[in-house]
């Protein structure tokens, strides 16, 4: 982990309301991986005092030799809507990586991922890592869901990396118009993956994680919750551990990526 001033290179408009945020930095994530996050200083006032957790999107570089990262936000209370402003070379504040990541063994061959809106960011980032690893793109397989087709980001980046795509919609505007877990279950019954991987909303990964319960599959979620600090100090990211004698785990220093069994989603 790492604290460091980091340079904006681009803030591209994505989607409604939705921006791709480049950030020139170069301590310390030579070792990031996917699933960690950051915490960026939105800005120098007071107001909002602390800063916002953001997904790792990817690397910029290699790996080995970082140039910087990208993060995937949607502009929707006053730190977002200020970074929204933000142009190339202004200079941020930056703490990071942060957390545990998704493992992946070397093994497993037959992945599917799972992204739910601005859950696409870590998966984003592991799918870019698997295949730069060497995975065979052909045994991976995204389904990514959405309220509207507005609401599904990057698909074209995971076809261009040769990954088979699924998408649904609530209102039927883009692919199937159905949750996304519906087609993913279906897929589990069909197929049974080596390894099943999300990040969505609340309801999303419960239902992920009652599916890969049941079919008696690995799966690692990443979860989606406010946090303060970042580290652990603050406890305000705690969630209910599975084992109830384990009293609660924090999702910024024991997740945000559990094996699924770890927390209680309920």
């Amino acid at each position: 982990m790492h604290q460091q001033p980091a340079t904006v290179l681009w803030n591209h408009i994505v989607g409604p309301n939705c921006y791709r945020l480049g950030l020139s930095c170069h301590r310390g994530f030579e070792v990031a991986v996917p699933g960690q996050f950051v915490m960026i200083q939105s800005g120098p006032a007071l107001t909002p005092l602390l800063r916002r957790p953001f997904s790792i999107f990817g690397v910029i570089g290699t790996p080995a030799h970082p140039e910087g990262i990208e993060v995937l936000y949607k502009a929707l209370g006053r730190g977002t809507h200020q970074m929204a402003q933000w142009t190339q070379g202004r200079t941020v504040d930056l703490l990071g990586p942060l957390g545990r990541g998704f493992a992946v063994a070397p093994e497993s061959r037959r992945i599917y991922l799972a992204a739910g809106g601005m859950g696409v960011a870590p998966i984003r980032f592991l799918a870019t890592q698997l295949i730069a690893g060497g995975a065979d793109p052909t045994g991976i397989r995204l389904f990514l869901g959405g309220r509207s087709q507005e609401d599904l980001l990057c698909a074209d980046e995971f076809r261009s990396l040769g990954i088979a795509v699924t998408l649904s919609t609530d209102d039927g505007s883009a692919g199937l118009q159905c949750l996304i877990t519906d087609p993913l279950e279906e897929a589990i019954r069909q197929t049974p993956p080596d390894l099943v991987c999300a990040c969505g909303p609340h309801g999303m990964l419960q239902c992920v994680s009652g599916i890969a319960e049941h079919h008696g599959v690995p799966c690692q979620i990443s979860l989606e919750t406010m946090m303060a600090c970042g580290m652990g100090a603050c406890l305000g990211c705690a969630v209910p551990a599975a084992d109830a004698q384990a009293g609660y785990r924090h999702v910024c220093v024991d997740g945000p990526v559990f094996t699924v069994g770890q927390v209680d989603m309920r």
